[in-house]
């Protein structure tokens, strides 16, 4: 089961791989995290993408494809695999789609965590982080007993820069014009799935747990 999960940023993807991790037995991986793996590893592909990122540069296509595909080539994933993070636009899909079928394979679904805009800045712009530890709270899910300080230290909590409404909406812009155009992508392909990301997270997991099942006992049909 190789599985692609889509959603707008604060939909709760990271913490949805993690849990399909543990639950399907099945190696996640973050783009982010697998560069910085493949920079700390010195590999060729992280050689390259550290060389980009030391000028500040995007790391191109064709290299974090490459460091995926070397990723899904290895013995953990040969049962499947959980990407979260990429692909971000079509083109990177469609790069993705050609390097799977050169290892005789194909994403078998894509899972869209659908949450709406005024959900993703109340659960992003409501994040407060100490200025000393970096302990984060949130005003609604997990606020500090004491209003802007944070509870572990005493330090004062500040709201950062990538938590500001204005920033959040123009994130929220960008992932509508280059990530949103892959719902239909997948969706012509017959692997999308949606799952409403506004559930409770137990019930988003349940969810997708549910449909993943159903799939699996589908293939062995």
């Amino acid at each position: 089961m190789n599985l692609i999960l889509l959603g707008p940023p604060g939909s709760g993807k990271g913490t949805q791989g993690e849990r399909l991790q543990e639950d399907f037995r099945l190696p996640y991986y973050a783009t982010g995290d697998i560069l910085r793996a493949a920079v700390a590893e010195g590999s060729e592909l992280g050689r390259a993408a550290q060389e980009y990122m030391d000028r500040g540069d995007l790391v191109p296509d064709e290299v974090i494809i490459g460091v995926i595909a070397e990723r899904v080539e290895r013995p953990e994933a040969a049962d499947g695999f959980i990407l979260d993070g990429f692909p971000r636009t079509v083109g990177q899909a469609e790069a993705l789609a050609a390097e799977m079928e050169g290892l005789g394979r194909a994403i078998t679904v894509a899972v869209l965590i659908d949450v709406d805009d005024e959900e993703v800045v109340r659960r992003l712009g409501g994040r407060r982080t100490c200025a000393k530890s970096g302990h984060v709270f949130h005003v609604d899910f997990d606020p500090p007993k004491h209003e802007g300080v944070c509870d572990v230290c005493g330090s004062r909590l500040i709201v950062r820069d990538d938590d500001r409404p204005e920033v959040i909406r123009h994130r929220l812009e960008t992932y509508r014009e280059k990530t949103m155009p892959l719902v239909d992508y997948y969706e012509e392909l017959g692997v999308l799935k949606r799952v409403d990301g506004e559930l409770e997270p137990e019930e988003v997991g349940n969810r997708i747990r549910a449909l993943l099942a159903t799939l699996r006992m589908e293939e062995e049909l």
